[in-house]
């Protein structure tokens, strides 16, 4: 055995997934050529043809399968090669003379591997009848009525198990069925009483890895007829063509792997006969044939029993679809119900959760969530929002399919413990990179019978120096608890949720649409407005300075004759015509905000800070202010908007102070994607109730008596922040001054999005 310590550093995943398909030797039951087309020439040839045919391999090596076999024979497997498929010529009859008149006569079966070499497989042949159709017909009829007498798909495995055992005599027969984790159960067995029983026992993945899976893919009957023979060489080794052993992917004959040998010996095993049960192109399970001693089974007879698996377990998919269909048929009524309910409401999320039925019921779950745009709507029994947004983040790193769904989410996701109550199961749709669907189960301790130690399904031993693994030797029945887990997910549930996936994204992609045009309807009529108000407040402009002019002019020319009353009449016609200009510039720097956006460039915010401080020098050394900032950073922004912005905002806490000297501190803290800064001083704040209204164009809370202005700077404000695709709020008490936060995107504003065209982006995930 090898040490803990002596494992470091060793790839385990080579050992448990070798190349078992690569092969130099074979089973010494038949005789294997390798054969170059056309001609036909012998490049390879198992070292075993000598004590049948009576000739060295290496004499027989790069002379034609003409020179064994005579003409007539030649003439009809040529014609049988040009066939589009070498099954209509498998298997062939050939006999070969041995001595005078001693003919041997085999089952000779073609086939190409992947690297376009001819293989022919010779087989000594028991009969040289095949298997008469009626009797087959006869025996495949009456399993197959056994089964459509009988509903319970327990019972079914269980015929399928007895007829085949009847059919090939072996003293056990296995239906397996392997699990979506590659680990396996028996479902049903047929043996002899003396043997332990193995039904109902759950077997590691290791058992039969991946390789083997793949084989049992691509060959679907495997015959050991004896795991004590010794297998025979291929000579040459390696092919002379591309001096590699050879791809034995298709071959009837391959030896077998030395680790399942021995893993058949730990068994008792002295022959088996593999049948696979492929549904979908996927490996779905396996009828397994065990003989105590060896056991030889004809090909005619084996692609019998391979064609009786195949109808057979026809019936099997058949019946399972029959036992899904109930639920398949609800499924797809909840389907239809919530892409309508989405396409009633504004919403898609609240179409899958207002209504009954609701999100829940397409899967099965305890509880499920939506993310969508950063914010989460939950129904039934979930997380907590904290643990959802670090899974999407997990999600969003590590998965990249179209669907997402493990019934043991701890064992991958070691945080889901905490919550593993609610969530040992997760199905996850992803909707976009940023955006997810999710359902939830809850974890269900169960006990798992295990045909041995799962944890012990192999040693790794080391023998002159090579390292290699061996099968445990105890299949004794061994309980588990299971934790962690929950309810497996159905096929049925999964395609499901597909199928809603497929629907949500439509409907997305279609308010998408909706709102890329209504996009390009606001901006052309914010186009029309801003230039509407640029060419409004011009215009204003001259008639206004007319009527100040002459109302300035008439007050100089007829002082002397104006009483007192009038005096003042022209004192307010000149101040209403100030105020109409202030108002006037103020809808023209409103105008011009959004406009003068063109480019955003890395910004320091304390150069902008100390420009607006500049243009307010004079207001500052007047009320005594003192302005203080924190360290800023560097911005995507537009740096005049920036300066403008912190003036205002400043002017704002210089203009209504207390009976106190102003004091306003600036400083910034970094969020996840955004700056968020903050303003703050200790004036003479505002209600809470008004903490909106302020961001209104032209309103205000004090009369202009008591404070000076328009009621235009906080709009600005807001739409010099809005602009930079930001957000602006004022948290205040009235009399404990006021602080106003607004932050800024770290990576800055895409200028497209300002236009339909990256509507759709932002639904999808774009950048934020």
């Amino acid at each position: 055995m090898v040490s803990d310590l002596q494992l470091q550093g060793i790839n385990l995943t080579n050992l448990k997934e070798p190349k078992i398909h690569i092969h130099s030797q074979i089973q010494p039951h038949g005789i294997l050529f390798v054969l170059k087309e056309p001609d036909l020439t012998i490049l390879q040839v198992s070292s075993n043809v000598s004590s049948i045919f009576g000739i060295s391999p290496e004499n027989l090596l790069q002379t034609k399968l003409e020179d064994l076999l005579d003409s007539f024979q030649i003439e009809r497997i040529q014609t049988g090669l040009l066939e589009e498929s070498l099954d209509l010529i498998n298997p062939t009859k050939i006999w070969v003379r041995k001595k005078g008149d001693d003919y041997v006569v085999f089952d000779a079966v073609f086939h190409r591997n992947s690297e376009g070499f001819l293989i022919l497989e010779l087989e000594p042949a028991i009969s040289q009848e095949n298997i008469p159709f009626l009797s087959f017909y006869h025996l495949a009829k009456a399993s197959i009525n056994q089964l459509h007498e009988t509903a319970n798909l327990k019972d079914f495995c269980q015929i399928i198990v007895q007829e085949v055992r009847k059919v090939t005599g072996f003293d056990r027969v296995m239906l397996y069925k392997f699990d979506h984790d590659g680990h396996g159960s028996v479902i049903a067995e047929e043996k002899l009483e003396s043997q332990e029983p193995y039904l109902g026992l759950h077997y590691p993945e290791s058992d039969i890895p991946k390789p083997a899976r793949k084989l049992f893919t691509s060959n679907w009957i495997r015959l050991i007829p004896d795991t004590h023979a010794e297998p025979v060489e291929i000579v040459p080794n390696n092919n002379p063509e591309t001096q590699h052993p050879l791809d034995l992917t298709h071959s009837i004959l391959r030896s077998v792997f030395p680790c399942h040998i021995e893993y058949l010996h730990n068994m008792g095993v002295g022959a088996s006969l593999t049948i696979s049960l492929i549904k979908e192109g996927k490996l779905w399970g396996l009828i397994a044939c065990h003989h105590q001693t060896p056991k030889y089974v004809s090909y005619e007879l084996r692609k019998a029993c391979e064609f009786l698996g195949r109808v057979i377990f026809s019936e099997i998919s058949t019946r399972e679809e029959t036992e899904d269909y109930d639920y398949r048929m609800q499924l797809t009524y909840i389907q239809s119900a919530l892409v309508e309910y989405m396409s009633q409401e504004d919403s898609f999320i609240d179409g899958l959760v207002k209504h009954q039925p609701n999100l829940l019921n397409l899967t099965g779950a305890e509880g499920a969530a939506i993310c969508f745009g950063g914010h989460y709507t939950l129904i039934g029994e979930t997380p907590k929002e904290e643990d959802l947004n670090f899974l999407v983040q997990w999600l969003k790193s590590n998965v990249n399919e179209e669907v997402f769904y493990t019934n043991s989410l701890p064992s991958i996701y070691p945080d889901a413990d905490k919550f593993k109550n609610v969530a040992s199961g997760l199905l996850a749709i992803p909707i976009s990179k940023r955006n997810y669907v999710l359902w939830f189960r809850p974890e269900v301790i169960q006990t798992v019978n295990w045909g041995g130690d799962p944890n012990q399904a192999f040693e790794l031993s080391q023998s002159e120096g090579n390292l290699r693994l061996r099968p445990r030797k105890s299949f004794e029945l061994w309980k588990e608890t299971v934790r962690l887990t929950s309810l497996p997910w159905k096929p049925v549930e999964i395609k499901a949720a597909l199928e809603l996936r497929k629907a949500i994204v439509n409907i997305v992609l279609r308010q998408a649409d909706e709102l890329a045009q209504l996009a390009q309807d606001l901006e052309r009529s914010n186009a029309e407005l801003k230039k509407f108000a640029y060419v409004a407040s011009h215009d204003l402009q001259e008639p206004l300075n007319q009527v100040a002019n002459y109302v300035q002019l008439l007050e100089m020319r007829y002082q002397d004759k104006l009483d007192e009353d009038a005096t003042e009449f022209i004192t307010y016609a000149v101040e209403g015509v100030s105020l109409m200009q202030t108002l006037i510039d103020d809808v023209l720097a409103y105008s011009k905000v959004d406009m003068q956006a063109i480019e955003f460039q890395l910004t320091e915010v304390e150069t902008a800070l100390e420009r607006a401080l500049t243009n307010l020098r004079k207001r500052v050394k007047e009320t005594g202010a003192v302005v203080t900032y924190s360290e800023l950073p560097t911005v995507m922004a537009d740096s005049t908007q920036l300066m403008q912005l912190f003036q205002n905002l400043i002017g704002n806490a210089i203009k209504f102070r207390s009976d106190k000297p102003p004091e306003i501190h600036v400083e910034a803290t970094r969020m996840e994607d955004e700056w968020l800064f903050c303003v703050r001083d200790n004036g003479i704040g505002l209600h809470p109730q008004f903490s909106d209204r302020i961001f209104v164009i032209f309103q205000r809370l004090h009369t202009r008596d008591e404070y000076p202005g328009t009621g235009m700077g906080l709009a600005i404000c807001k739409k010099i922040v809005e602009c930079h695709r930001g957000r602006i709020w004022v948290e205040s008490q009235l009399g404990e001054g006021a602080t106003f936060y607004f932050t800024i995107p770290v990576g800055g504003r895409d200028r497209e999005r300002r236009n339909g065209r990256k509507a759709q982006n932002n639904l999808f995930g774009g950048r934020q």
